[in-house]
C-alpha cells in the first residue's frame, strides 16, 4: 500500500545484525574485512539470571503469572489472544545511549515451539522499536542474540517479550538475558547469489536473450551456455559497460539470443561464476499469469478463502460482521463526514493490512479487465478455480467483478450529500500490527470522505466494466454504465475534492491533488463504450491528449493519464485523431527504448538521479506494458523484445540477484508485508502464494528494518525480503494486475501480421480488405480471426471467409479451400458494414493477438 505507516506496539521491526541462523553471502565487491573484537560494557539488565529466585524488576501483562523454575523466569500463555502484546513480559528504565552499539541475548525455550516477539523500544505511545526480532523459540532451549546501535539517548527505554496472538496455550522459560554496550555491530551483507545475473525462470524461445555480468574486468570475457547436462551449446564474448548507476556496480552484458536450442536447467558460465539455472521454454509464463490471477481469491474479504480451493491459505470470512470484527456489512463515517452507512463488504483487501481503497481498486481491476480485452479467447471459465468457476462467465471477469461490485458499493447514495461522488477509502480507525488474520481484526471501520479522484476511478471503470461485461450480464453492465454516468456528473460538479496527506492513520493517505489524469481517463473509459460526443469534446480539448504523458516512472494510482490513452489507441473507436494516438504509444514506446539501451540490466525505468519509488518493480512492468502495446499496434519486434526484458529484471537479472515473484526463481521473494501471509512470524501462517509480486527497490527506505539495514544504499540494493519492511518488501494488488498482464502477454502473441484498408465509404456504410500474413516458421491450419469494432458499426456481408459479429466482436473464419496459410503466405478477405468506417485496434488469430 503505496503509504507509510504510523509506529505501533509489536507492528513494526527495527533491523537485526546477528541472526542465529547462518551468516548471509557477501554482496559483490566486498573484500573480507577483519573485526576487532570490543570490550563489553556494563549489564543493563536487572535480574536477567533468577539466580534469586525473584521475578521483580521484570513486570507481565494481568492474564500471565510469572514464576521462577529452575532458575528460569517462566509463564504460561493463555490462548485466544489475539495481537502479539496481548501478552508481555518486560523490564522498564534500560538506559540507552545514542550512538552506542549493544549486544542483546537471551536464552528462550517454548512448549511447543512458538515465536517470540524480542524488543528493546520507546515505552509509550509511538513505542518506537530499537530493536525488534521474532524468533521461532524451540523446545530444545537456545541462545538468541542480536545487535543493535542506538539511535537517541534515552534514560527509560523498555525490553519487552510480547508473546500473545496465539489461538493456543503454551509455556514459556527465559534465562540470563543481557544488554551490553561496547558491541561491534555486524555489516549488513545481503544475499546476492552469482554474479551471472540471469532471468531465473528463463527465456522464450523467439525472444531476447540477456544476462549482466558483475565484473571488475574492464575487457571483455568469455562467456558459455551450458545444457543441464553440462555440454557447451553457445558461446561468445561479454560487452564491458563500465559502472551502473543504479546499482552502483561494474558491470558487462551478455547478449545469446542467438541460441535456438531449448530444454531446461541451462546455466551461463562467465569469469568464473555460474548463474542460477534456467529454462529456454515456449510455454515458460502459462503458470505464472494463472499464478499472478490467483493471488487475487486469497485478497478478497468479505467470504471464506476455500482452502479445498487454495490448498494452505483458507480461512474464514474477513469483515462479515462477526466478532471480533465490527465488519463492513454496515461501516458509519469518520466524525463529521456522514450521518449514514454503507455496506461495502467484499473486494480485496488492498495490501498486507485490511484497508480496501477505491483509487488502488481502480488501477488494479482496470488492468485485470484489459488484459480481457486484449485477448479474451486466453482467459476462459474455470481457468482460476474461484467460487464462481462453472457460470459461463471467464474467471478473470468474475474476479474483477468481485472488486468491481465494491467500487459500486462506495458511491454516495442519492439525496446525501455529494451524491454520486465515491468514497475515498475503508479501513481500520488505527494500526493493527503482524500478524493478523482478517476475521480476527478487532478494529472499528471507518468511511472516509468522498474524493474526487475516487469517484473518477468509479466513472472509469464502471464505465470499461458495462462493455466489458455485455456480453455476459446486461444488467450488471447497464448498473455499470448508470453508476459511471452519475459519478462522471458528480466529478464535474465537484472538481477538487482531494483526500488530505494527513489521513494516514489505520490506512494509507493516497493524496493527489491533481486529477486531471483522473478525468482524461474517465472521458476516455465513457468515449470507448458511447461513443457520445460529450466525452469525446471532453478528450479533445484537454491538454494530455496531446502531451507528452510517457514519463520514465511510469503509470501508477496516481497518473492514470496513460490508462487513457493505451485504450484510446487499442479498443476500437471513431477517435478523429485516433491515427495520431496510436502513433503516441509508438514514440512513447521509442522513448522506454531509448532507456533501456542505456541500461546494463535491461531497465525501461530509471528515475532521475536512480531513485527509485516505492513499488519500483510496479513501474517496471508497467513500462513493459506500454512497450508490448506498442507492438500489438506495429508488429515491430524491438518493443516485444524490450518488453519482455522487464521480467527479466523482476525475476532475476538485477543487482540483487533477487526474483521478486514468490515461487518462481531459485532466490525468491517470499516474506512480503501481509498480516495473514506472515509465516516469518508464525510458522502456522503461509508464506504468500505463488505468483505475489514484491513492491521492490526503494530509495526513500520509509521503514525502520530498511532505514537500518539499507541506509545510503544504491537504489537496486534499497530492498530486503523482510515482513516488516513495508516500503520495499509489501504487496499489494496494483502490483500484481501489470505481473498478470505482462505474463499474459508473454506468452500470447502469434507469428502474424494483418493489414486492414477501409476501401470505401458512404453515409451508413463502408466496405473493407483485411489481409492476413504468416510470419512464423510453420503453416497455421485454420484460422479465425477476430477483432471489435466501435459501438454502432456492423458487419452486413463478407466474402473469401465466414464473417460473424456478436456485440461489438467480429469473427472472420477460414473456408476449407483457404484454411492453410503457409510461411510467409497471405490470405485476404474483406467485408461490408453499417455505420461509420472503423480503425480497428488489435486483431486475434485463432485467439491469440497477432503481432
Amino acid at each position: 500500500m503505496n503509504r507509510p505507516l504510523r509506529l505501533i506496539a509489536g507492528a513494526l521491526v527495527a533491523a537485526v545484525a546477528v541472526t542465529t541462523g547462518p551468516a548471509p553471502a557477501l554482496a559483490e565487491p566486498v573484500p573480507e574485512q577483519a573485526r576487532a573484537q570490543a570490550e563489553p560494557g556494563p549489564e543493563q539488565i536487572a535480574n536477567g539470571t533468577f539466580d534469586n529466585g525473584l521475578t521483580a524488576p521484570w513486570w507481565t501483562t494481568p492474564n500471565l503469572t510469572p514464576a521462577v523454575v529452575d532458575g528460569r523466569l517462566c509463564v504460561d500463555v493463555p490462548g485466544g489472544t489475539i495481537n502479539p502484546w496481548d501478552a508481555i513480559i518486560g523490564q522498564d528504565d534500560i538506559p540507552l545511549v545514542a550512538g552506542e552499539t549493544y549486544a542483546f541475548s537471551f536464552f528462550g525455550i517454548a512448549t511447543p515451539a512458538t515465536p517470540v516477539r524480542a524488543l528493546i523500544q520507546l515505552p509509550v505511545d509511538p513505542w518506537t522499536q530499537y530493536l525488534a526480532q521474532v524468533p521461532v523459540v524451540n523446545v530444545s532451549g537456545d541462545v538468541y542474540t542480536y545487535t543493535f546501535t542506538a539511535p537517541v539517548d534515552l534514560p527509560n527505554a523498555q525490553v519487552a517479550f510480547q508473546i500473545g496472538g496465539s489461538a493456543n496455550p503454551w509455556r514459556l522459560c527465559l534465562d540470563d538475558i543481557s544488554l551490553t554496550g561496547g558491541a561491534e555491530e555486524e555489516p549488513y551483507e545481503p544475499e546476492t547469489g552469482p554474479r551471472v545475473k540471469v532471468n531465473q525462470v528463463g527465456y522464450l524461445p523467439s525472444g531476447p536473450k540477456n544476462a549482466t555480468l558483475v565484473t571488475a574486468a574492464t575487457d571483455p570475457v568469455e562467456w558459455t551456455l551450458r545444457s543441464a547436462g553440462q555440454e557447451t551449446v553457445a558461446s561468445g564474448r561479454t560487452v564491458p559497460r563500465g559502472a551502473d548507476g543504479s546499482s552502483g556496480l561494474t558491470v558487462h552484458s551478455i547478449d545469446f539470443g542467438a541460441a535456438t536450442v531449448t530444454g531446461r536447467g541451462f546455466t551461463l558460465v562467465a569469469d568464473g561464476e555460474t548463474s542460477h539455472p534456467f529454462d529456454i521454454v515456449a510455454d515458460l509464463y502459462g503458470t505464472l499469469a494463472t499464478d499472478a490471477l490467483k493471488f487475487y481469491y486469497t485478497q478478497r474479504s468479505g467470504i471464506e478463502i476455500s482452502d479445498e480451493l487454495r490448498p494452505g491459505y483458507g480461512r474464514p470470512a474477513g469483515h462479515v460482521q462477526v466478532a471480533p470484527n465490527q465488519g463492513d456489512v454496515e461501516v458509519p463515517c469518520q466524525p463529521g463526514v456522514c450521518d449514514y452507512t454503507l455496506n461495502v463488504a467484499g473486494g480485496w483487501y488492498d495490501a498486507g493490512d485490511h484497508g480496501k481503497y477505491v483509487v488502488n481498486g481502480g488501477i488494479s481491476v482496470h488492468q485485470l479487465m484489459s488484459e480481457f480485452e486484449r485477448a479474451p479467447a486466453l482467459h476462459r471459465d474455470g481457468a482460476l478455480a474461484v467460487p464462481e468457476s462453472g457460470n459461463g462467465v471467464p474467471d478473470l471477469l468474475d474476479e474483477a467483478r468481485w472488486e468491481q461490485e465494491f467500487l459500486l458499493s462506495m458511491q454516495v447514495p442519492a439525496g446525501e450529500d455529494r451524491a454520486g461522488m465515491a468514497h475515498h477509502k475503508i479501513h481500520d480507525a488505527a494500526w493493527t500490527g503482524l500478524p493478523l488474520l482478517p476475521h480476527l481484526d478487532p478494529q472499528p471501520r471507518e468511511l472516509h470522505a468522498p474524493s474526487t479522484a475516487a469517484t473518477l476511478n468509479l466513472a472509469a471503470t464502471a464505465a470499461q466494466a458495462a462493455r466489458v461485461f455485455a456480453g455476459y450480464d446486461a444488467a450488471f453492465a447497464a448498473r455499470n454504465l448508470a453508476a459511471a454516468r452519475t459519478a462522471w456528473t458528480a466529478a464535474v460538479a465537484n472538481p477538487a475534492i482531494y483526500a488530505p496527506a494527513s489521513d494516514g492513520i489505520g490506512g494509507g493517505a493516497y493524496s493527489d491533488d491533481n486529477v486531471t489524469d483522473e478525468f482524461y481517463w474517465a472521458a476516455a473509459e465513457l468515449y470507448l463504450t458511447t461513443g457520445e460526443q460529450t466525452f469525446q469534446d471532453y478528450l479533445l480539448a484537454s491538454p494530455l491528449h496531446t502531451a507528452d504523458i510517457w514519463d520514465e516512472r511510469g503509470f501508477s494510482w496516481g497518473s492514470v493519464a496513460q490508462l487513457g490513452r493505451l485504450d484510446l489507441a487499442t479498443v476500437p473507436n471513431a477517435l478523429p485523431d485516433r491515427d495520431r494516438v496510436r502513433a503516441s504509444v509508438l514514440a512513447g514506446a521509442e522513448k522506454y527504448l531509448a532507456i533501456q539501451a542505456g541500461s546494463a540490466f535491461g531497465l525501461t525505468y530509471d528515475p532521475a538521479n536512480h531513485r527509485f519509488d516505492w513499488g519500483s518493480n510496479s513501474s517496471v512492468l508497467n513500462n513493459a506494458i506500454v512497450l508490448a502495446v506498442a507492438y500489438d499496434l506495429s508488429g515491430d519486434a524491438r518493443f516485444r523484445n524490450g518488453a519482455l526484458q522487464g521480467f527479466d529484471y523482476v525475476l532475476g537479472r538485477n543487482a540483487l540477484g533477487q526474483s521478486y515473484v514468490t515461487g518462481y526463481g531459485e532466490q525468491d521473494s517470499k516474506n512480503q508485508h501481509s498480516r495473514w501471509y506472515a509465516r516469518q512470524l508464525n510458522p502456522d501462517l503461509p508464506n504468500p502464494p505463488p505468483g505475489t509480486l514484491a513492491g521492490g527497490p526503494n530509495s526513500d527506505i520509509q521503514d525502520p528494518v530498511a532505514q537500518r539495514l539499507l541506509t545510503g544504499c544504491a537504489a537496486q540494493f534499497c530492498y530486503v525480503d523482510d515482513i516488516e519492511s513495508w516500503s520495499t518488501n509489501e504487496l499489494t494488488i496494483n502490483w500484481n494486475a501489470p505481473l498478470a498482464w505482462m505474463a499474459a502477454f508473454a506468452g500470447s502473441t502469434q507469428s502474424c501480421d494483418v493489414t486492414y484498408r477501409n476501401h470505401g465509404a458512404w453515409p451508413g456504410g463502408f466496405t473493407a480488405q483485411v489481409s492476413v500474413r504468416n510470419t512464423g516458421s510453420a503453416a497455421i491450419d485454420g484460422w479465425r480471426l477476430g477483432w471489435d469494432l466501435p459501438a454502432g458499426a456492423t458487419v452486413a456481408r463478407g466474402w473469401s471467409a465466414q464473417v460473424t459479429q456478436k456485440g461489438t466482436s467480429v469473427t472472420a473464419a477460414a473456408y476449407p479451400w483457404n484454411a492453410v496459410i503457409r510461411p510467409g503466405a497471405t490470405v485476404t478477405f474483406g467485408f461490408t458494414g453499417d455505420g461509420a468506417a472503423p480503425s480497428p485496434g488489435l486483431f486475434r488469430l485463432n485467439g491469440t493477438v497477432c503481432g
